[in-house]
């Protein structure tokens, strides 16, 4: 079964890396924030007012992270 991904606001998505264990290392001065984990790749995203497309937090969260589609469905509520 596929995964329906949704659009999310910069603050959701930020709140799941928060979740899987992201903290902010760096913010100097504008909207993009760089996170670290433990358990998974760097990231830099980005916090605008604008909602993230689907095809960029499926990047986010399968590319970027590597999470798999069972972790992925968990993570976004669709059993």
């Amino acid at each position: 079964m596929t995964i329906n991904y949704p659009s999310m606001n910069p603050k959701k998505l930020s709140k799941i890396l928060q979740d899987l264990g992201y903290k902010e290392i760096r913010q100097r001065t504008g909207s993009h924030r760089h996170l670290s984990s433990p358990e998974h790749p760097s990231l830099t995203l980005a916090l605008h007012t604008k909602e993230i497309p689907p095809g960029l937090v499926k990047k986010i969260l399968k590319k970027d992270i590597g999470l798999t589609e069972d972790e992925i469905k968990n993570i976004l509520n669709q059993k």
